[in-house]
């Protein structure tokens, strides 16, 4: 524990995805000796299976280092590496509210990009000092008097004292480093103050239980000592108290200012919200800190298992995952298809995509997910307002007013020669411009869209028609009345609630075409014509049919009088005609699964 205040530097990294956040990170590490050389590998503070694989951060990760300065005072340093996805930003809030400045990172061959605007908003909403560092300056392509310009035009940051680095060489990292102690505040309270502090984060450790992620605003969390969580109420003994370098080092105390890890033998996952404050028990402070704004899911869907039985399996497994991750949101759900589940909210598809994969791979679970859908808002004849996660849950046509779609603010910047298709592939998902605007030789167009046009596959389409030089990030902009449909599909007369979509109506007669074209593949022939329908209420929009199968029943007669065989092909229609009115068709699991994928 640090006694003196004024030799804590508290500070997170932000930048757009893929601008060298890890890098700079490991560098930093190496230089301030926090892991011996032998045990450094590249993102070493990226430790999940994903991450590695797909070269992104996505959970913020916190380590202590310790720092001898050129004036020969040693600072104790905490840095949280943070993600730099649109989905991951509210993992990136949570993280600048622990810090008291950020190291904002430019690309000098890319320049500023939609996210490194986003984060840098944030860090200046959380009143953070902000230090611009140009990173990959020993790349040939490098443009660190262009990306300075950006910097101060864009973002409006002064960047007379921007560093220049290459994070992968090392080269003037060590410069970042000085500056940090220079130029950010140290943190400020009262170590002998009633204990206050902040849960930043918490994860499941099936040895030690429930572990919490703390910044120590005021007093000292030490071990044996009993706490509280102030939201919750729930009383809890210390056990172990430590930080990371990045390996667990167990310590005695956590003073002000300070990030650490605390456990204390909790068993309940519900006890720890993020953003709760902590404080002692026996002497409680008197007023909670802050905390964070809880997140709004923007995508929802269903995730059902394969196999029924492993439903409890999979309710244990969603509630360790949301402690890891505040962000994600479940409720439990039932479909006369696909039996009992959870309807989950996701901040995006690639959250969606990451929770599927940790769920499958973390607690090997077998899932089948249905389409993602936004949060509707129906207003109903009576006056009433219902929030729509679910198309299944829709009322009766007779009943609704309005149906109302939420939108967003989408910030989208391109070189020149793609900003054409950029704006045609807007204008088809039905949005509106709100200003262009030109910085350095990139385009910045910012538009009004649907999210149900964007949750599908809006970025995958914009990195194919730019090429992948277009960045794009959002934030939700309310709600607006649109005319939308709610898509039922039949299979032999009988709706499939997993495969129902709402979608606005001049998209309805195509999307509807496309479903009853894929499951018209997948769905096993009968010995009767299966009916595969796309409706709107009542009225069909598209259909298609399976064929039957025919079983040779005339095999047995040999010879004799024709009449003989048409009696028995007679007899086989009859029974057809009556097998199709009760003939009940079972869908396999790998047609919701195919029907279901997202690129449509």
């Amino acid at each position: 524990m640090t006694e003196d205040l004024s030799r804590i530097r508290n500070f997170a990294i932000v930048a757009h995805i893929d601008h060298g956040k890890s890098t700079l990170a490991d560098r930093l590490i190496q230089m301030c000796g926090g892991l011996p050389e032998r045990e450094m590998k590249e993102q070493v503070l990226d430790t999940m299976e994903i991450e590695r694989e797909r070269g992104i951060t996505i959970k913020a990760q916190t380590v202590r280092l310790a720092y001898k300065a050129k004036d020969g005072q040693t600072y104790q340093l905490n840095l949280m590496d943070t993600p730099g996805h649109v989905d991951f930003t509210y993992e990136v809030s949570r993280s600048l509210a622990a810090c008291e400045g950020s190291i904002l990172l430019v690309d000098a061959t890319q320049g500023v990009e939609a996210q490194t605007l986003a984060n840098a908003y944030l860090a200046v909403e959380a009143g953070h000092e902000i230090v611009p560092v140009l990173n990959k300056i020993d790349l040939p392509a490098a443009e660190p008097g262009r990306a300075r310009e950006q910097i101060a035009e864009v973002v409006g940051l002064d960047v007379s004292g921007a560093i220049e680095i290459s994070a992968k060489t090392g080269q003037g990292v060590d410069r970042v480093l000085e500056a940090l102690v220079k130029r950010l505040p140290p943190p400020t309270g009262d170590v002998h103050a009633p204990l206050k502090a902040l849960l930043v984060d918490s994860w499941y450790d099936s040895y030690l239980g429930v572990m919490i992620l703390v910044r120590v605003k005021d007093g000292i969390v030490k071990r044996g000592m009993k706490i509280r969580m102030m939201a919750t109420g729930a009383t809890h003994q210390v056990e172990q108290v430590g930080y990371f370098t990045p390996k667990p080092q167990q310590t005695d105390a956590l003073g002000s200012g300070e990030i650490g890890f605390i456990t204390a033998a909790i068993k309940t996952v519900a006890d720890t919200d993020v953003g709760d404050t902590i404080t002692e028990d026996r002497r409680a402070a008197a007023v909670p800190l802050p905390g964070f704004k809880p997140s709004v899911p923007v995508v929802w869907c269903g995730l059902f298992p394969v196999d029924a039985g492993a439903f409890e399996d999979l309710r244990d497994s969603l509630a360790k995952l949301h402690l890891n991750d505040a962000s994600f949101h479940y409720e439990p759900e039932s479909s006369a298809a696909l039996g009992l589940g959870f309807r989950c909210g996701f901040l995006g598809l690639l959250h969606l995509e990451i929770i599927q994969q940790r769920l499958e791979r973390e607690f090997d679970l077998d899932l089948v997910t249905t389409a993602p859908s936004v949060v509707y808002r129906v207003r109903t004849t009576d006056g009433g307002v219902k929030e729509l996660h679910n198309p299944v849950d829709m009322p009766d046509p007779v009943k609704i007013a309005s149906i109302e779609e939420p939108w967003i603010n989408a910030t989208i910047i391109v070189p020149d020669e793609f900003l054409g298709a950029v704006l045609a592939l807007c204008t088809e998902r039905r949005g509106r411009q709100i200003e262009l605007t030109y910085v350095g030789g990139r385009a910045m167009a910012r538009y009004r869209l649907p999210l149900n046009e964007v949750v599908f596959d809006f970025y995958d389409r914009l990195k194919s028609v730019s090429r992948g030089y277009a960045s794009f990030d959002y934030e939700l902009a309310g709600y607006e009345e649109s005319d939308l449909v709610n898509v039922s599909i039949l299979v032999n007369s009988e709706p499939v609630d997993a495969l129902a979509f709402i979608v606005h109506r001049s998209h309805a007669e195509s999307r509807g075409r496309v479903i009853c074209e894929k499951l018209k593949d997948l769905i096993p022939r009968q010995l009767f014509k299966i009916a595969i329908q796309a409706a709107i209420g009542g009225r069909i929009i598209a259909r298609t049919t399976v064929g039957a199968l025919r079983k040779d029943v005339t095999a047995k007669c040999y010879g004799g009088d024709v009449t003989r065989k048409r009696k028995l092909l007679e007899k086989q229609k009859k029974g057809k005609k009556r097998m199709r009115q009760f003939g009940n068709v079972e869908i396999p699991q790998s047609a919701f699964l195919v029907a279901l994928k997202t690129g449509e």
